[in-house]
């Protein structure tokens, strides 16, 4: 754990310079708007180690699969996430000196990110050629209202002296993934243009031919009045820049703006891209950077309206969780139902691909309750536009008659992930979509939904899992062999606990909404019915046995659901036992000891009641938590926010607090020494839920809201926002008192522990 950065309510700040901590910085304060996004590489050049990455949403390479041994049905390809196009250099050279943050001496460096209004800035003090000292200022943001422009402030001044100040502004696409499978650069150039005050560079990449066009322009002000230059050109391949300078008295400072747009064939037709460039720019001109500015924090004042999370009393936790919500909401906006939520956002290349599991079982229920129904709708478009993929991706493996098997890894439904044990085995991923279509219907009351498109998706994955099963005459009930559960350090297990309780649920209740459409809308039903070939005669029967026979294993001596087969067979061991300098285990362990030890990467058994725990009883649920939290070493960054959901649950209010401070701090404290990869998106959003469903005790009860909160010893009080079936409230929880603000018009039904409340409209309720 590394506590690097000050603690502020609203900023994360680094205070001072420390190349070694560069990587993790640059993920730490990256910038995104769900169109685009940046790591906070510096503008100027910089010789020392850093990590480039600039992204552009939806755009990807299919790198072909590195493996030792193939194996039949391996995906060809490993999709990447592509370091596009560098859109941010502003190199700077004063008195002929390059200044390089590498080289200078370093009198004061402050990097922030100002999560509250959305923008990226840097201020040093450096000496130059033994004696001369400059101040210089960044001031960098992605718009969240015009989501193609990026924008920079960037000024320098002479503190000591007069100097010649020379700028070269510069569009760059000869960039390289540092993931790349056999050293291959994924960019060709299309075309480029320069001229003095603007350029622009088009490139494709190869293999899918995705186009993308950065355009620039800037402008030169010395004390507030625009500079005239007369720019050199540079023009060469990948390339093109302006250079010019200017003379800046002591004490003057020299301000350069920069305008970007970047423009991408998803979106646009290739032949109109260099004229829509063009045309953005000359509306960022016209707007000015100011204007712009003020309208991407007016939006992210719309955002934080929703989402934010108010913890009086605990400044770590506070700084924390806004942190995390600032990254979820910057990383996906919900506008475009072709994208979704990369595990590593716009801040790392790591995972590849665009997504996985995570965002049904993380992402979308932080959506579901802070953003507009119709962003959690275009998550599960997604998957739904991917259903033929996902029935091509069950094929390849066998399978058969419309059965899907979504991928682990995917940017067009295609699977791309190539471990084995993942690839073919974590198969509990099809459970979670089909979960995400039941709680995006519960939350949002979208009935229609199934009808149009969920139930198609529903009988494709349960085709999926009733072939996946097959009948064990010694046990005379059904197995499912040859698993990966979500605990990745246990490979081709039998009977996962969790994988054959998605699977009975996913079967019980494609079943269900069968039987409830026949009542309620069998014109519809039939039309899928007829769509999906469905065979009442043989595959209800079949379904039904398999719900009623389906094999769990259970510890009879513990009362406790056995993860796997064979698990008991294992030394059980507390996590605490393993010493310090052998942590974290899958950076100091063979994998073949991992594997045949007790310890758990992430939540499993517990990840599986935390989803159905309204069949359990409290003490059902503490003993399964206590069995499995004391081996778990929380090396997942899924994991921690389960277990303190589940700790609140059974009222360990201590645990749930430790819990909840290592998810929502995974990133800022890089418990797993894994920042400079990038940061944890999905499980951000693991974050956000630890604190309402977990401290909050919120949860959906047929068409009411149920609230059983909690409060950690230390927080005077804590209050977040959600939405329901169309109306925003507010909790705020303090340890004499609950509030509960209803900010709609639409009454809402609430359950406060045991008792029944309605808060009507604009009203607010105190329990006591």
């Amino acid at each position: 754990m590394n506590s690097y950065y000050k603690k502020d309510e609203w900023l994360v700040v680094e205070e001072g310079f420390d190349p070694e901590m560069n990587r993790e910085s640059e993920s730490i304060f990256s910038l995104g708007n769900g169109y685009m996004g940046q790591r906070a590489n510096f503008e100027e050049h910089y010789s020392g180690d850093y990590h480039r990455g600039s992204y552009v949403a939806g755009v990807y390479y299919p790198d072909k699969t590195r493996v030792g041994w193939w194996k039949n049905g391996y995906p060809e390809y490993f999709a990447k996430v592509l370091n596009a196009p560098n859109w941010i250099g502003i190199n700077l050279t004063v008195d002929g000196e390059v200044i390089d943050l590498a080289q200078v001496k370093i009198n004061s460096f402050r990097r922030t990110l100002n999560m509250k209004e959305g923008y990226l800035e840097r201020h040093f003090n450096i000496t130059i050629l033994k004696t001369k000292t400059l101040e210089i200022s960044s001031k960098r943001f992605l718009s969240m209202t015009e989501p193609d422009l990026g924008l920079i402030r960037y000024s320098v001044k002479p503190v000591n002296f007069s100097g010649s100040v020379s700028f070269t502004v510069y569009l760059d696409s000869d960039v390289r993934n540092e993931d790349t499978n056999y050293g291959k650069k994924f960019w060709k150039e299309v075309s480029r243009h320069i001229s003095e005050g603007s350029g622009m560079l088009i490139s494709r990449t190869m293999k899918t031919d995705f186009h993308v066009a950065l355009g620039m322009t800037y402008i030169l002000e010395k004390d507030n009045k625009k500079v005239k230059i007369k720019p050199e050109i540079t023009d060469r391949a990948k390339y093109v820049a302006n250079t010019f300078s200017s003379v800046a008295g002591k004490g003057e400072e020299l301000v350069l703006y920069k305008f970007v747009s970047v423009i991408s064939s998803l979106n646009y037709d290739k032949k109109n891209l260099p004229a829509i460039v063009n045309q953005r720019l000359e509306f960022a001109i016209r707007s000015g950077y100011n204007k712009l500015l003020s309208d991407h924090i007016n939006e992210w004042d719309k955002i934080w309206a929703t989402s934010d999370v108010v913890i009086n009393g605990d400044i770590s936790a506070q700084q924390a969780i806004r942190f995390n919500i600032f990254h979820l909401n910057q990383t996906y906006t919900g506008k475009d139902e072709r994208l979704n939520i990369g595990p590593k956002g716009f801040t790392g290349e790591k995972y590849g691909g665009s997504t996985y599991w995570d965002t049904e079982a993380f992402g979308l229920p932080f959506f579901l309750k802070t953003a507009d129904k119709q962003v959690g709708k275009n998550l599960l478009l997604y998957r739904y536009k991917h259903l033929q993929k996902s029935i091509e991706n069950a094929e390849k493996l066998g399978f058969k008659h419309g059965a899907a098997l979504y991928p682990m890894v995917t940017m067009n439904g295609e699977e791309c992930h190539n471990e084995w044990e993942i690839t073919f085995e974590e198969i509990h991923r099809n459970g979670a979509i089909a979960f995400a279509i039941y709680n995006y219907i519960r939350h949002t009351g979208d009935k229609e939904y199934m009808a149009d498109y969920g139930l198609e998706v529903l009988i494709a994955i349960s085709r999926f899992w009733s072939q996946r099963a097959t009948y064990s005459e010694n046990l005379k009930k059904y197995v499912i062999l040859g698993v990966t559960g979500p605990n990745e350090y246990e490979n081709n297990v039998n009977n996962n606990w969790y994988t054959n309780s998605l699977a009975v649920w996913t079967l019980s209740y494609t079943l269900k909404t069968i039987e409830e459409l026949e009542k309620g809308n069998s014109s519809k039903l039939g039309k899928v019915l007829k769509k999906t070939n469905f065979n009442f005669k043989t595959e209800l029967p079949r379904w039904s046995e398999l719900v009623k026979n389906m094999h769990f294993n259970v510890d009879t001596k513990r009362q406790v659901f056995l993860q796997q087969d064979g698990f008991l067979d294992k030394e059980l061991l507390s996590a605490e036992s393993i010493p310090k300098d052998e942590k974290p285990i899958n950076q100091h362990w063979s994998w073949d000891r991992i594997l045949r030890s007790c310890y758990i990467k992430q939540a499993d058994v517990l990840q599986g009641l935390y989803l159905f725990e309204d069949k359990y009883d409290t003490e059902t649920i503490k003993r399964n938590f206590d069995f499995y939290e004391q081996m778990t070493v929380h090396e997942s960054s899924l994991s921690a926010c389960i277990h303190s959901i589940l700790a609140s649950r059974i009222g360990n209010i201590a645990k749930a607090y430790e819990l909840y401070l290592r998810t929502a701090r995974l990133d800022l404290d890089d418990y797993n020494n894994e920042v400079s990869d990038g940061l944890h998106i999905t499980s951000m959003a693991g974050t956000w839920l630890a604190i309402v469903e977990g401290f909050g005790g919120m949860r959906i009860q047929d068409d009411k809201i149920l609230l059983k909160p909690l409060i950690p010893d230390n927080w005077k009080s804590y209050s977040f926002h959600s939405r329901f079936r169309g109306i925003l409230f507010e909790v705020k929880v303090s340890s004499t008192q609950t509030i509960v603000r209803n900010l709609s018009e639409k009454s809402l039904n609430l359950v406060f522990d045991t008792k029944n409340y309605i808060v009507k409209g604009k009203t607010e309720i105190i329990v006591k």
